[in-house]
């Protein structure tokens, strides 16, 4: 699980790509200071397992999954990256629940500024995950934790400090780049025990869901 505090801003020393599988070599220094084989790194919000390491970088594998449904894909040599490790047990909580599971990339549609921020309007690739995109709700955008300032039909808008923009990636980016997005994972697991009908949906039989609303939430004591 991570938070979505990006930890440093690495850079992509080389990438190995078989089809739609690649091995990214990813420069560090920040997340080498404990790294083990088989820790898991959030890469642009991606969570990846470290499969090599030595001197100043370290190595992950994505495979063609995450090569389609990821921004990863688009990489090249010299792009920098947001990195972030697994959150210690005993960490400070300072994001939201990140899982590293990307639902979808989206287009950022417009930058603007709005005195000392930066608004970035993004339109998700997907429309089936704007159910869980809320005003003042959490969204992972490149692996950071933002909060959602509004959202409509085709796009969503979050503010990002000062702070974030020069301790990640998402400064580089401009209109017509793509970035990951991950929505805030309580939203998910709600909608899916709603669905699922107190635990009496049989896996083999489809069942058809409920769209979740206010009243469907109090009769099920969600609110």
């Amino acid at each position: 699980m991570f938070t979505g505090l990006v930890e440093e801003v690495g850079t992509l020393k080389s990438i190995q790509r078989k089809g739609e599988a690649m091995v990214l070599d990813i420069q560090a220094k920040v997340i080498l200071s404990d790294l083990k084989l088989g820790d898991s790194i959030a890469v642009n919000g991606v969570c990846l397992t470290a499969t090599s390491y030595g001197g100043s970088s370290f190595t992950v594998d994505v495979m063609p999954e995450t090569y389609r449904h990821t921004n990863l894909r688009e990489l090249k040599t010299g792009s920098r990256i947001n990195l972030e490790r697994a959150m210690a047990a005993g960490g400070r909580f300072g994001g939201h629940i990140v899982q590293g599971h990307v639902d979808g990339t989206g287009t950022i549609t417009g930058i603007s500024r709005d005195q000392n921020a930066v608004v970035y309007e993004i339109a998700p690739e997907e429309g089936r995950i704007f159910k869980y995109i809320i005003p003042q709700g959490s969204i992972t955008v490149d692996g950071i934790s933002l909060t959602v300032v509004q959202s409509s039909a085709g796009a969503f808008t979050v503010s990002v400090i000062p702070h974030t923009l020069a301790e990640t990636a998402l400064a580089l980016k401009r209109t017509g780049d793509t970035v990951n997005l991950e929505c805030d994972v309580i939203g998910k697991y709600v909608e899916h025990l709603l669905g699922l009908g107190g635990g009496k949906h049989e896996p083999d039989k489809p069942k058809e869901r409920s769209s979740v609303d206010l009243k469907l939430l109090v009769e099920n004591g969600f609110a």
